[in-house]
């Protein structure tokens, strides 16, 4: 029986050239094959690098019947590299649909770590990475845009999205609808010779690029809505801890939970329950 194969998932540069690990140009020449977005964007970086293995095209519109002959490569025993045009394939790109069949088929499948625009634009934001979530690419549609937006509104997390060109204006004026005076921080051609960096308001940020020609991608870092915190006082820790006795627990434990979060004395707590039970 043939051993099966390996995928390597290979993180290729977003912009600079020279950001490629020596691991993924090592797996780059010594797989069987490379499968990729487009074929022409991958062999400049092949070129680049005097690397000479095998192309082949696996994108949106033929990963179903393209899926189905690199797994049966794989399970022949090739070893295949996919990358994606820039960045790490799996996001947003039908990689992650790759690695899913190789899951099913019991494929081993190695990531080789790299560069990520969402990353690498939410650590040159300054904006909180403590917590944060990816959404991909804007939605075209405007009133798909204003409908992801308001539904983020709340959101306490940094937010990441993806935008092109064209579209980028549009979709700050929706976002300056929906977020108001959110601090948002535009990256564009990141790692690039004009990589760009522009921090403000939506409606600064806006202002700015409306002012100029818009070339390159662009990685929108949206801070996250302000946590409220409601005050608590003595009239709300009464009730709480009387529903808390009255489900069983015992008065001391009630009043010790309330009263940390109420934020004021355990002794004071403890008199008024005391009283009224």
């Amino acid at each position: 029986m043939l051993e099966r194969g390996r995928l390597f998932l290979c993180a290729t540069p977003i912009g600079n050239l020279q950001d490629i690990t020596l691991r993924v140009l090592e797996t780059l020449k010594t797989v069987d094959l490379i499968a990729c977005e487009d074929t022409r964007q991958t062999r400049k970086l092949l070129n680049h690098f005097e690397i000479n293995t095998s192309l082949t095209s696996y994108y949106e519109h033929n990963k179903d019947f393209k899926g189905e002959i690199l797994i049966k490569e794989l399970l022949e025993g090739k070893n295949i590299a996919l990358v994606s045009d820039a960045g790490m394939p799996g996001i947003q790109d039908p990689g992650h649909d790759l690695v899913k069949d190789c899951i099913r088929e019991n494929i081993e499948v190695t990531v080789l770590p790299g560069a990520v625009a969402a990353i690498t634009g939410l650590v040159v934001s300054g904006l909180s990475s403590e917590r944060f979530c990816f959404e991909g690419f804007v939605p075209r549609d405007k009133k798909a845009k204003r409908e992801i937006f308001s539904n983020l509104l709340l959101e306490e997390r940094t937010i990441i999205f993806y935008e092109a060109p064209h579209r980028i204006l549009n979709t700050l004026q929706i976002m300056l609808e929906v977020f108001k005076d959110r601090q948002i921080v535009a990256c564009r051609e990141l790692t690039k010779k004009y990589e760009e960096v522009f921090r403000g308001t939506i409606q600064e940020v806006w202002n700015h690029f409306n002012e100029k020609e818009i070339k390159g991608e662009f990685t929108l870092i949206i801070e996250g809505a302000k946590i409220i915190k409601v005050e608590k006082g003595l009239d709300w820790a009464i009730e709480k801890a009387q529903e808390l006795i009255m489900e069983g627990i015992s008065p001391k434990e009630a009043v010790k939970q309330v009263a940390k979060e109420a934020d004021i004395k355990k002794r004071d707590l403890y008199e008024v329950i005391m009283v009224k039970k």
